[in-house]
């Protein structure tokens, strides 16, 4: 069984001898998630505001037509951004997991994290990935804590997949079912002791997290993977 301080420092030795390269990857991994992610809430509010707008100036034409003009452009610009996540930022996180996972051995380019659009298994990993999101959504409709138990349980999917890009999906959640069975806690206390670390890309405006914080957590996220497969090879359900 592994442990966070372990995981932590292979984490930290992994990314600091492929600096750059990993403060790269960590951040084309995590830009179109968080861009999308952004831009659906501000479309929401925006629509919100420009629907009080025409109600503040009395309802007129102008106004109207206006608040229904950006309203539309922000609801298309939200579905294009969407659509951006699932067929590109979703191959990106794939592609990140790749990098994180060949870098505990060798120093790989910025350019291995593109090898998943290659080699015919687009589809394979577009639909894979929309599943895992949409699951962990509709549980968390449900109920937070359902829907966070959901996404621990799905944890392994990327790495899986940028290892297996040819697998069915079944297997692929069943694997990451049975690769955090026992562990889900002790992968949570392990995203908890990161909080002082955010909190200082917090308060330093995402420098932090640029530089060394979300590529430290991406490499021990990957060495978590790595000891969960050594796991799973011992135990022999997958080989």
């Amino acid at each position: 069984m592994w442990n966070r301080v372990d995981l932590k420092a292979r984490g930290k030795e992994a990314f600091r001898k492929n600096y750059w390269a990993s403060v790269a990857v960590a951040l084309l991994s995590g830009l179109v998630t968080t861009v999308s992610a952004s831009s659906g809430r501000n479309a929401v509010d925006t629509g919100s505001s420009t629907s009080g707008y025409a109600h503040y100036y009395g309802g007129n034409m102008f106004s109207s037509l206006f608040a229904g003009v950006l309203t539309a452009t922000l609801v298309v610009l939200g579905i294009f951004l969407v659509v951006l996540r699932i067929f590109i930022g979703n191959l990106l996180e794939i592609g990140g997991c790749r990098f994180f996972l060949a870098n505990q051995q060798e120093q790989p380019r910025v350019s291995k994290m593109f090898e998943v659009f290659k080699g015919g298994n687009y589809g394979n990993q577009v639909l894979t990935m929309f599943l895992m999101n949409l699951y962990v959504f509709l549980w968390s409709l449900l109920l937070i804590v359902p829907g966070i138990i959901k996404g621990y349980e799905y944890r392994m999917v990327p790495y899986i997949l940028a290892e297996n890009p040819d697998m069915d999906r079944k297997e692929v959640f069943l694997i990451s079912k049975r690769m955090m069975d026992g562990k889900k806690m002790d992968a949570f206390v392990l995203d908890l002791s990161f909080i002082g670390w955010v909190i200082l890309g917090t308060i330093t405006c995402g420098i932090v997290n640029l530089f060394y914080v979300s590529p430290y957590m991406q490499a021990t996220n990957a060495e978590m993977y790595t000891a969960n497969r050594e796991i799973a090879y011992e135990e022999g359900y997958i080989r």
